[in-house]
């Protein structure tokens, strides 16, 4: 009997070892799930502009595979958040890729309401300082001054947007003889209308006419492609269809792609496809423009 049991224990005992054995795999298999899934990291981050005691930040996704003394283009996304938050991981991914395509991707940070009670005439202003400072640092940076995308999402399309068509919110540090407008606009469903029928004009009333890209518009403006679902309910379909129109009664190229039933922020990593799709996008939009060489790397886009 005493023998009958011991054999029971023994055979129970190998089964909850056997049972954490298999509960410790599963759970190597989750992290290493994890790791691939994993937010890219900067390759490096550099101060541009100190606003009192806030340092604001460039992270940079530097250019792989670049010949010697060729310089490359940059391209500068900003993070959506209404203006009152958000954050500059958003774009990580798609500065990741862009790099390995080889440009220098850089994701920036600006003021917002709820970590520096800050207005969006702040935000334009970082925004256009930060254009500055690329262009400024152009040869240490190892970029080309004229090639040069301005990118964001939502309220952050809206910054990129401002830095090409608002003269006015310059920052007192900054050296106007340089230039805010790039060279190519990349704006993922864009506030750029905030006049008293678009968004945000609660917000920026006093100021609308001076922030508001769709009513400053001009002949100046560089070439844009504009991504945004037709069932963004704070953008209706309505708005970009009109900025297309004014571009191409200025005469510039305006690209506009609509993704059916598709609402705002549409584009994030957590919706795959769409993801993977607005990336392809912009790829060729920049290789059209050439400042992207050859096709895009479909195999690393369907990887992510």
């Amino acid at each position: 009997m005493f023998n009958i049991i011991k054999i029971i224990f023994e055979e129970n005992r190998l089964v909850n070892i056997i049972k954490k054995l298999s509960v410790f795999c599963l759970l190597c298999l989750g992290l290493i799930n994890i790791s691939h899934a994993a937010q890219p990291k900067p390759d490096q981050s550099m101060v541009y502009k100190t606003v009192g005691e806030v340092d604001l930040k460039l992270h940079m996704f530097l250019p792989k595979q670049v010949a010697q003394g060729i310089k490359t283009p940059a391209i500068i996304f900003f993070f959506g958040g209404g203006w009152v938050s958000g954050n500059p991981n958003q774009f990580y991914r798609q500065a990741d890729y862009l790099a390995d395509r080889g440009i220098l991707a850089i994701s920036a940070e600006y003021r917002v309401k709820k970590r520096n009670n800050t207005t969006p005439k702040d935000a334009v202003s970082d925004a256009k300082s930060a254009m500055r400072w690329l262009r400024q640092n152009a040869d240490k940076l190892n970029i080309d001054p004229d090639q040069i995308i301005a990118a964001g999402g939502s309220a952050g399309a809206h910054l990129a947007a401002s830095t090409a068509t608002i003269p006015s919110f310059n920052a007192k540090t900054d050296d106007l003889t340089i230039s805010t407008v790039p060279n190519a606009l990349v704006l993922f469903n864009p506030v750029f209308d905030n006049g008293p029928d678009g968004w945000g004009y609660e917000t920026v009333k006093n100021y609308w006419q001076d922030i508001s890209p769709m009513h400053n518009l001009h002949a100046g403006v560089p070439p844009t492609l504009v991504l945004i679902g037709d069932k963004d309910k704070l953008i209706p379909i309505s708005v970009p269809k009109r900025f297309q129109q004014k571009m191409h009664a200025l005469g510039i190229r305006s690209e506009l792609e609509i993704y059916p039933g598709q609402g705002h922020g549409f584009f994030n990593y957590k919706n795959k496809n769409n993801f993977r799709d607005t990336l392809l996008k912009v790829d060729n939009f920049l290789v059209s423009l050439g400042y992207l060489k050859g096709q895009a790397d479909l195999q690393k886009i369907n990887a992510l």
